[in-house]
């Protein structure tokens, strides 16, 4: 049996690093860990209401307009 590799991170970093981003008025998209290094990113989400429109919005919107054969 192999011994295991270093932990070059936990889970409270990343749950401080989240935190600290909430509490500052921003959301996260995502988080991404380098396993190498342990550096921890945090991408920044945009608000869902300054998003725009929804994709699917225009696909649904089509879709009603059209008649549907029997």
């Amino acid at each position: 049996m192999s011994p295991r590799g270093v932990n070059r991170f936990n889970q409270r970093e990343v749950t401080r690093a989240v935190r600290a981003l909430r509490l500052a008025g921003e959301s996260v998209d995502r988080v991404e860990i380098d396993p190498r290094s342990g550096k921890i990113s945090l991408v920044l989400g945009k608000p869902a209401e300054a998003s725009g429109n929804n994709s699917w919005d225009e696909v649904l919107t089509d879709a009603a307009d059209e008649k549907r054969t029997a």
